[in-house]
């Protein structure tokens, strides 16, 4: 048995805490992520081979692979990456690559890094799981079959670079625009409803119109009072009946049971409701907390693995917390048994890992604020809030029911009082919780005297769109996707210009719009949700050993091919071949399929010639405006461009006089990351703020106020003003003087570099001679002579040679490479060596 042990992780800063809680015969390094993959520029699957994968190292991981080799060396091994189908199929992949037998004890698993979770891991190693293996392998190897496939399909069809599509993503994108299509034709539908103040013995309270007869005034969606003249007529009726009394008083107990503790979703969802935050964000901070916090005591993950769909909790873990609540809380918040939840399980759910709980209930938030970031803080609270919460006794409620009766019209009251608050104590009320009504009491039979009847209009609310919260919890629903796909997904759709933010929602761009609309139609299969969701089960059986993953693949990639193969091809108009997407230094470009042979190429990108808009430039006179397309949108400029250089914004108006100068309009622009901020549309005007204006007026100096953030708190615009609420100008001005004087800075000394006598570069004379000592082939050392190092010769020397012109610049790009370093190296040698 080797003295000391090699344990590969996956980052570098959960390396850093294991090593601190091993100690000495332990080296704990990281392998960064995935070390093998696909290759980056091939299709990389034999299909003809039952989809046999053809792995190689990624590029940037090449010197991870060859430190990890040199540390293994007489050393025991152990793998423990993150305990999923991902960290699996990392871990086969460095076990291949350090030449290891996955079937061989050589596997860990930390479900947290706590010093007593890591030491005991480490002593249980087992093989490596080739299911979860497999379950990955076949997701990998379907994922890339279509996005290889169909990426650049799309691109060519909207003749746009960067496209692309994938199962979870385009079916992701595809609940936000029918969500969006559903707003567009949403018609609002009026209803009304009447309130009524009413007195009873000598208490005042107020009550809705519940009934006329025997008929709600709402159900449903359906309402009674739909117009102002219906609305009018029922109150006057109201207002002659002589009397009313109080026909009915319900009292009942309502007890609300405490949430379960969070899995992936229901984080994601609780961060994004209750602190804003993105669902990436929120597993960004997450993993930190897993992988460990520099406490006092030493090292510490604070919370169990994160990426679950499971709310079991350990019963180390519930004894903990059991004996946590009393103590803190008092015994009335501790239920006599452990709260289990088992609840609607998700079609795809492992049920493999914890719930996310904090490693100790006895680390309070309060007890580490001092160690923890702003944000790892606020994560923490609401995870450690969440679990305590989850043990704790339900909130309870009293629930009264009033109705007033009169004629034919019956009125009614619900008044709700916390009795008692439960879990409330720890985890407070959700967003949207109805705040307490009380009522005053009140004798059922007594009479009632209306003091007041208030109607009022209503319209239909259309369907909400989707935040992250709502999506991940749609998607989670369905069943497609994984705990670990749900962030990645939004983000990607987000990077790919589908979507775009408005506050909290998520709103489709018209390129999101017409990339759904195009795979509804060509690739139905691809953006289907029954089969986009069975895949997801399918993977769960390869994981259960109940499937073979070659036989998924093509149960869901045949489907995809049939589509594939109804695609019309794009054909080339010099020799009749296909059309394909290449990638060179430059770009994406179309290029023909018979190359050599025709070297047709042409733009990916069509670019758009100025559109004339009808009017003459306010600037010379003369010219005419017209509207152009640049890299960050449209904008309108003349047309006599340079001689007239007048541009102006086009951006939507928020239909808002400029405060400043009062002539021009304030518009809402896009920053370059994608961030909304407002500024004037009168060229000759500054004016700039980050926060959307409002019509409303500083009381102070009269300029327009502005809405801060989500509280909607209101400030001033005006930099002047004592009200102001933007940022601080000065500063801002000074950063950017600086960011530009270190550019002046940079420029300057490249200059100066520049302005020394440049080194002569090499000639054939000089070069021929080091043929010998770089040990280059023979066929590149024929290339070279017979070139004698001129480019332009190589097609004449190709013919020669009887060798393709593409092969024959290769050999000559890597001869002359080698000969121009050996040249380099040969100069800087000291004179004698």
């Amino acid at each position: 048995m080797p003295d000391s042990t090699l344990i590969v992780v996956e980052s570098p800063a959960k390396a850093k805490s294991i090593q601190k809680m091993l100690g000495p015969g332990y080296e704990v390094r990281a392998s960064k992520g995935h070390v093998a993959d696909l290759p980056e520029r091939d299709l990389g699957v034999n299909i003809e081979a039952d989809f046999a994968p053809q792995y190689e190292v990624k590029k940037d991981k090449q010197p991870v692979v060859n430190d990890l080799k040199k540390a293994a060396r007489g050393k025991r091994v152990l793998i423990a990456t993150d305990p999923d189908r991902e960290g699996e199929a990392i871990g086969w992949h460095v076990a291949r690559l350090l030449g290891l037998n996955p079937q061989n004890p050589l596997r860990v698993e930390f479900h947290e890094i706590t010093p007593k979770v890591v030491r005991a891991a480490v002593q249980q190693p087992r093989p490596i799981d080739q299911k979860l293996v497999d379950a990955q392998q076949a997701r990998r190897v379907l994922d890339r079959l279509v996005g290889y496939q169909l990426s650049p399909v799309l691109s060519m069809e909207f003749r746009r670079r960067a496209l692309s599509a994938g199962r979870v993503q385009s079916v992701a994108l595809r609940l936000l625009v029918e969500r969006e299509q559903a707003i567009e034709a949403f018609v609002p539908q009026e209803y009304w409803s009447i309130e009524g103040r009413f007195e009873s013995e000598g208490q005042q309270f107020k009550a809705l119109l519940y009934s006329v007869g025997q008929e709600r005034v709402q159900s449903g969606e359906k309402f009674l009072i739909t117009n102002e003249n219906q609305a009018h007529t029922i109150a006057r009726e109201a207002q002659t009946i002589p009397n009313y009394r109080i026909s009915s008083i319900e009292r009942r107990e309502r007890r609300r049971n405490a949430p379960p503790p969070f899995i992936t979703s229901t984080l994601q969802q609780a961060a994004s409701s209750r602190l804003g935050w993105t669902a990436s964000r929120t597993m960004r901070i997450a993993q930190r907390l897993y992988e460990g916090v520099d406490l006092p005591e030493g090292t510490v993950g604070l919370i169990t693995y994160m990426r679950t769909d499971s709310t079991r909790v350990s019963q180390e873990a519930l004894a903990e917390v059991r004996k946590f609540i009393p103590e803190r809380f008092g015994t009335a918040y501790l239920p006599e048994k452990p709260n289990f939840f088992t609840g609607k399980k998700a079609a795809n759910a492992q049920d493999a890992h914890e719930a996310i709980r904090p490693t100790s209930t006895e680390r309070t938030p309060d007890a580490l604020r001092k160690h923890l970031s702003d944000e790892e803080y606020k994560l923490y609270s609401l995870i450690w809030q969440r679990f305590v919460a989850s043990q704790m006794t339900p909130a309870v409620f009293d629930q009264t029911t009033v109705n007033v009766s009169g004629g034919e019209l019956v009125f009614r009251a619900v008044g709700s009082v916390l009795k008692f608050d439960g879990y409330l104590r720890v985890y407070g009320r959700e967003e949207g919780d109805d705040a307490e009504n009380r009522l005053p009491p009140l004798r059922e039979g007594a009479e009632a005297r209306l003091l007041k009847l208030t109607p009022e209009q209503h319209f239909t609310e259309p369907p909400p769109r989707y935040t992250d919260a709502s999506l991940v919890k749609t998607l989670e629903e369905m069943g497609i996707g994984r705990p670990s796909t749900y962030a990645p997904t939004i983000e990607t759709l987000e990077r790919r210009g589908y979507l775009e933010r408005s506050g909290k929602s998520l709103k489709p761009t018209p390129l999101g719009r017409e990339v759904t609309g195009y795979l509804v139609k060509s690739f139905p299969d691809v953006v289907a949700y029954d089969f986009t969701a069975q895949l997801e089960s399918r993977l769960d059986d390869i994981e259960e050993g109940k499937a073979a993953w070659p036989k998924v693949v093509r149960e869901f990639y045949e489907p995809f091919l049939k589509d594939y193969r109804k695609i019309p091809q794009k054909l080339c108009p010099k020799c009749g071949r296909p059309m394909e997407l290449k990638v060179s230094r430059f770009g994406q470009f179309l290029g023909c399929t018979g190359y050599p042979e025709c070297k047709y190429t042409e733009r990916l990108e069509i670019k758009k010639e100025p559109e004339p808009i009808g009017e003459t430039c306010p600037a010379c006179q003369i010219g005419q405006l017209v509207r152009r397309h640049g890299r960050y949108g449209t904008f309108i400029s003349c047309n006599r461009y340079p001689e007239c250089k007048y541009t102006r914004d086009e951006a939507p108006s928020t239909g808002l006089e400029c405060p400043k100068c009062r002539t021009g309009e304030i518009v809402q622009k896009t920053s370059k990351r994608g961030k909304p901020y407002y500024r004037c549309n009168n060229p000759s005007c500054d004016f700039l703020s980050f926060d959307p204006l409002v019509p409303d007026k500083c009381p102070v100096c009269g300029w327009n106020e502005i809405a801060k953030g989500r509280s909607g708190k209101r400030a001033c615009s005006n930099p002047s003003c004592e009200r102001y609420g933007g940022p601080d100008l000065e500063a801002l001005n000074e950063r950017r003087a600086k960011q530009s004087s270190k550019g002046k800075g940079k420029a300057k000394a490249k200059g100066q570099r520049s302005a020394q006598p440049a080194k002569p570069s090499a000639t054939w004379a000089d070069l021929e001679p080091l043929i010998a000592r770089v040990g280059l082939t023979p066929d590149q050392a024929e290339v070279a002579r017979r070139t004698q190092g001129q480019q332009k010769a190589v097609a004449e020397v190709a013919k020669a040679l009887g060798k393709p012109e593409d092969e024959t610049l290769k050999l000559f790009r890597q001869a002359m490479f080698k000969l121009r370093m050996e040249y380099g190296k040969a100069r800087k040698e000291p004179v004698g060596t």
